[in-house]
């Protein structure tokens, strides 16, 4: 994960992970994502003991650190947050040897590499909006052409950055796809825009492939297009609707059949938009509303996957 120590108590969906798999009795390690490596092609990493508290001036405590053999844990939860870069990559790499030796990977190493977060999304046309994914200035100017309201965003970016609403007649498209495409050397994606964002970008959480009851509506501040709580959008946690739960089911079967066990769906009214696969959030939120325990329930999804259910 990230550094523990910079986390925000109250929000932060890893340690509501950790307190739930503590209390189950499991013991925990932690690492950072500059403390992996390969000896002679095993997984390897510094590791400290971890003991995590309810508690927020005091949630951590970590053990003397020590060098372990990663295959000897029984399961790993990646949880470095984006960016989606060449060192997330290698530490997929390394990962995956203690995953080819029976360590449970959560989420599998070779679906975080092939399931970008905002392309994964077009693999469910019948779910998303009208959608482009183009390096060709010429070809996304057309779709702006066709459907006049878009949104122009990168494929590796997080919380909102670098986000652009494109309306009919915007004199600074042409500047604005130099900037995210570097001049035709960059992939981006184009959506047609959609107005619902006023009631919020829906985060809907899937524990093997079955999505929770609730989600996180996150709506945009005034004068944003953005609801990502990081850009300033606030979180109303909400019940499902029945298009949430027939997108969610559409998606669930492939989720399983790619090892992704704990995932976020984006829906913006009835449209999915992304799938979150590296280190989905949201979880403090709507179990602070409902009295869930979503942690709980993950740690139950990871000892079925493990094969000792309880």
């Amino acid at each position: 994960m990230d550094p523990i120590a910079h986390i925000n108590y109250k929000k932060d969906s890893t340690l509501a992970m950790l307190w739930a798999a503590q209390e189950r009795g499991w013991h925990l390690y932690y690492m950072e994502q500059h403390d992996l490596f390969l000896d002679q092609g095993v997984a390897h990493a510094t590791a400290a003991p971890l003991e995590v508290f309810h508690d927020p001036d005091n949630w951590f405590a970590l053990g003397s650190s020590q060098v372990i053999d990663l295959a000897e844990l029984d399961v790993i939860l990646m949880r470095k947050d984006p960016p989606f870069d060449n060192e997330y990559v290698y530490s997929t790499y390394i990962l995956e040897d203690a995953e080819r030796r029976g360590t449970l990977i959560v989420n599998r190493c070779q679906s975080l590499r092939d399931c970008n977060e905002k392309i994964f999304a077009t693999s469910f046309p019948q779910c998303c909006p009208p959608v482009l994914v183009s390096a060709n200035a010429e070809q996304l100017k057309a779709f702006h052409q066709r459907y006049q309201d878009v949104i122009f965003k990168p494929l590796d970016g997080m919380g909102g950055t670098s986000i652009f609403r494109v309306k009919p007649d915007d004199p600074n498209i042409n500047v604005i796809l130099e900037i995210l495409t570097d001049f035709g050397r960059q992939t981006i994606m184009a959506q047609k825009f959609l107005p619902e964002i006023r009631n919020g970008d829906k985060r809907i959480l899937m524990i093997n492939g079955e999505p929770l009851p609730y989600c996180l509506a996150r709506l945009p501040s005034s004068g944003e297009t953005r609801g990502n709580l990081a850009a300033g959008g606030k979180g109303r946690p909400q019940p499902l609707s029945e298009r949430d739960l027939w997108i969610a089911n559409e998606i669930g079967p492939s989720l399983q059949d790619k090892g992704l066990i704990f995932v976020g769906l984006d829906v913006i009214g009835d449209y999915l938009t992304e799938i979150n696969v590296t280190s989905p959030t949201c979880i403090r939120e709507i179990d602070d509303e409902y009295n869930l325990d979503i942690g709980g329930k993950l740690m139950d999804g990871i000892a079925k996957a493990l094969g000792n259910e309880k």
